[in-house]
Formats: C-alpha cells, sequence, structure tokens
C-alpha cells in the first residue's frame, strides 16, 4: 500500500509523515505478520497528534480497521476493546450495555489506543486521564508474538503511557461502571479574580468535569459544568451564578458551532452525550489548527496562568482559545499527570505555524518555574534534558523499552529524540 496525498498527513495537515508506507491490518493476525516481517514498525492511531510521536521511518501501521469485538467481563466491571476503536464507537456500545466510562476527552473521534498512550485526558478535578481506566494491555512484541501486561504486575505502571516504544497494542481492557446522566452548564464572564491561588481548585472541582474557556480577555469567556446526576434523581438544581459568572444556554462560538457540539442547555441526557465537547455523531472541526498543552502542578496553577497572561498581548493575534482544564494525579511512569494534580492549560492556534513556534518559547519559558510538562501528541520547545528532568522514572521507562525491544524496532525520530536519548 502505498501514501496518497491525504494519508500522508495527521489530521490537522501540520505534519507529513516520513514513513515508507501505512498498512491498515483488519485482524490480529494479519498485524502479527506484519511485524515479524518489517525492520521498523510504528504504531498510527486516528492522526489527532500534531508533532512526529507516531511517525517513523519504516512502515506505520493502523489497528482502526481491526473490529472492536467489545467483551464484557463476567462482574460488568471491566471491558476489553480493540485498540483502534474509537471512543465514540466504544461508548455507544457501552451505553447499550447499560455501561459506561468514568471520563471522556473533548473529541470522542479518538482512538482508545492512541489516546491512552499518550495520557489523553478530559477534565474533572477528582478524575484520572483517560489511561487511568487501562487495567490490562495486550502487545504484538518485536518477534511478532502476542503479551500482556495488566494492572497489578511490576511492568504495568511503565507499560500504559508507553508512547509506541514497546509493541502494537492491539486490544485494552478498562474499568467501567453503570451508566449515569450529566448535565452540562455554560456560565458566561467569570472573573479573573475567580481563580486565583487555592480558589482555582474550588472553581475546578464545581462539577463532576469543568472546563474554562479563555481568550486572555477581560474575564474567562466560558465556563462549562458538567455534573452527575445522582442514581434515583431526575434532576439537579444549578445555581444561576458562579463566582460572578452568569448561567446561560448560549453555545461556545470559539469552540464549535450548535450542530457539533454536546448540549449546554441544562438538560439531562446519557454520560456519553454530555462528557466530550462534541457531539459523537458529528466532525467535530476542519482541524486548521495548531495545538499545544502544558501541564502543571494544580497547586501552582493560578500562578502559571498568570504567567501566560502576562504575555496575552503577543498570544492573542495567533489563538483561537485556551481550554483550562484539570487532572487527578496518577503513578505511570510516563504520564504527564504523573505524580501531582494537574492544571493542564491548552491552546488551540490559527494555522500560523511560523508565528506559532516563535511564541512557544517564550510561553514555556513563562511556565518554567512551575516544571511544565508537555502532551507527548502536541507541539512544544521542550528539550530532551528538560524531559528528564521532568520524568523521576524515565530511566526505568528506557530499561523496559531495551528489555522488550532492543533492537529498536518500534522507535522512531522522536521516541529516538525525546525519550530514549538515541
Amino acid at each position: 500500500m502505498t501514501f496518497t496525498a491525504e494519508r500522508e498527513q495527521n489530521w490537522a495537515g501540520t505534519h507529513v509523515y516520513g514513513a515508507s508506507r501505512i498498512i491498515d491490518p483488519t485482524s490480529i493476525s494479519e498485524l502479527q505478520e506484519i511485524v515479524a516481517r518489517e525492520p521498523r514498525v510504528r504504531a498510527l492511531g486516528t492522526r489527532h497528534s500534531f508533532n512526529d510521536v507516531a511517525d517513523g521511518p519504516g512502515v506505520l501501521v493502523t489497528t482502526t480497521e481491526i473490529p472492536m469485538d467489545l467483551v464484557v467481563s463476567e462482574d460488568r466491571t471491566s471491558v476489553t476493546v480493540g485498540a483502534g476503536a474509537r471512543y465514540a464507537e466504544v461508548a455507544t456500545a457501552l451505553e447499550a450495555e447499560g455501561l459506561a466510562l468514568h471520563n471522556m476527552g473533548s473529541l470522542p473521534h479518538i482512538s482508545v489506543g492512541g489516546a491512552t498512550a499518550t495520557g489523553t485526558h478530559g477534565s474533572g478535578a477528582a478524575l484520572g486521564s483517560l489511561s487511568t481506566a487501562v487495567n490490562a494491555l495486550e502487545f504484538v512484541t518485536a518477534d511478532g508474538s502476542l503479551r500482556t501486561v495488566r494492572r497489578g504486575d511490576p511492568e504495568f505502571g511503565g507499560s500504559v503511557v508507553h508512547l509506541g516504544a514497546l509493541g502494537i497494542v492491539t486490544r485494552v481492557s478498562l474499568d467501567v461502571q453503570p451508566s449515569y446522566r450529566v448535565r452540562q452548564d455554560v456560565y458566561l464572564g467569570l472573573p479573573w479574580e475567580s481563580i486565583e491561588g487555592e480558589k482555582l481548585r474550588e472553581v475546578m472541582s464545581l462539577g463532576y468535569s469543568v472546563s474554562l474557556f479563555t481568550v486572555y480577555g477581560s474575564d474567562i469567556t466560558q465556563m462549562w459544568v458538567k455534573s452527575r446526576i445522582p442514581e434515583g434523581v431526575e434532576d439537579i438544581e444549578v445555581p444561576d451564578e458562579y463566582f460572578g459568572a452568569k448561567r446561560s444556554p448560549e453555545r461556545a462560538e470559539f469552540v464549535g458551532t450548535d450542530d457539533n457540539t454536546t448540549p449546554m442547555d441544562g438538560s439531562v441526557g446519557p454520560w456519553q452525550e454530555r462528557l466530550p465537547h462534541f457531539r459523537i455523531d458529528r466532525k467535530p472541526s476542519n482541524g486548521e489548527e495548531i495545538q499545544t498543552e502544558f501541564f502543571v502542578g494544580l497547586d501552582r496553577g493560578a500562578e502559571a496562568i498568570a504567567a501566560v497572561r502576562a504575555l496575552s498581548d503577543r498570544i492573542q493575534p495567533h489563538l483561537l482559545v485556551t481550554e483550562l482544564r484539570s487532572v487527578a494525579a496518577d503513578d505511570y511512569w510516563m504520564s504527564e499527570t504523573q505524580g501531582r494534580d494537574t492544571l493542564c492549560i491548552h491552546f488551540t492556534w490559527a494555522l500560523h505555524v511560523d508565528e506559532v513556534a516563535a511564541l512557544l518559547p517564550a510561553i514555556e519559558k513563562a511556565l518554567e518555574p512551575f516544571t511544565p510538562r508537555p502532551h507527548w501528541g502536541k507541539v512544544s520547545v521542550t528539550t530532551p534534558t528538560e524531559i528528564a528532568e521532568r520524568y523521576p522514572r524515565l530511566d526505568e521507562f528506557r530499561a523496559l523499552v531495551a528489555k522488550h525491544d532492543p533492537e529498536g524496532k518500534f522507535s522512531g525520530p522522536w521516541l529516538d529524540r525525546m525519550i530514549l536519548g538515541r
């Protein structure tokens, strides 16, 4: 199979893959054969990465054409799905079973394997990233055989956020719970002083999931509060005002349109129709954007936001929107939220490639006192030295990679440069 012009690029068209071929196996056995015969292989998900994290010099393989084949455990606390399944597909199937995930990302169109491998997240001060739902993974190893790692295994903490370095994931087991309902309300005009100091954690805990959107004007433009409805309760009352922000049914025009964003009018609906920002059955956007995101400790999040705001005059001409979210700490070795409750500062930029590239050093310098960790799948100028300083278990991860891929079959330029020190 050879590339077409469309297949060469990531979702946003900002990266052209340097691999020789993209192969789309339709079964695990076919994938095993490909891995066994090819000298260099990298896994490619749904192409929502904005850098070369998934690229490599050999072939790229996708698992999106392998059937989801959802299997519910006997105790109904876990499901196993194909790694290439999109969250939209998984969520729809789970709801039909009366089950649910603990959270979802803003885009339900991304694959389970790709999202969990890179530490992708939703929002919720008490909720871990999407990776924290993983309880087992099945890898195709360098010789084409299958290997399963389960929660409780000594290598599990280094295997969930694996960046494609340990093999090609075929199946992922996820924690699930009984289905629940959610309502989503929008609040307009949150004053900046409402998130100063310890008040930031309070604001981020107002709902099951909270997102703040800003373009660095006189206030925080919108706050989306997603409230989980207790079992046996039809609905809950929410205040008409939070910290000076007024509740409104208006949608966020800088994020989506009436056609592609999930309901924000305070109505109650199934979890999978409210937790994502974008509707499962709609295209989220045209992809003409650049994304960067930095993870800092939530306890110093207000200071980090203030440092970014000091650059607002330079940021605003190129910014579409910044979203602020919170994620609970985990203990995965290469997770961006490892060891600390986290504030995520996300920038969606206009497709101003040169201007954004020139601006990023200033943003990262402003965030330096807060030891920022960049999202693995987004654009940054963070150096390998800085990565080594910010990930205390990096040497253990490198040893794990050396054990399971000593010849570097699954390596690629980004992985070698940023993580493995090759």
